[in-house]
């Protein structure tokens, strides 16, 4: 049986993992971020993927953790950004 995993309840350690689940949606789903990007479209073209992450994230961490929005942070820095140089209406 696998041992029973403690939730995080560091913010910087809780920051990582948000930033790491979002570099596997950026990994994992480079055409759909561009393509949203482009579009101006982002949030609703990945919006069952930051979904999942989201669920992922809380099923990690603390309440008072996940109330920090650190998550979501890391969508911004992450998926955002990071791909400044995508061509878009909103920069």
């Amino acid at each position: 049986m696998p041992p029973v995993r403690q939730p995080i309840d560091k913010p910087e350690r809780a920051r990582q993992l948000a930033r790491a689940i979002a570099s596997d949606l950026s990994l994992y789903h480079e055409d759909k971020i561009v393509e949203g990007i482009e579009n101006d479209s982002l949030f609703e073209t990945m919006a069952e993927e930051i979904q999942e992450g989201r669920e992922l994230f809380k099923s990690r961490v603390t309440e008072d953790i996940f109330k920090l929005n650190l998550y979501d942070r890391a969508i911004i820095d992450v998926l955002i950004k990071a791909k400044g140089h995508v061509k878009s209406k909103i920069w």
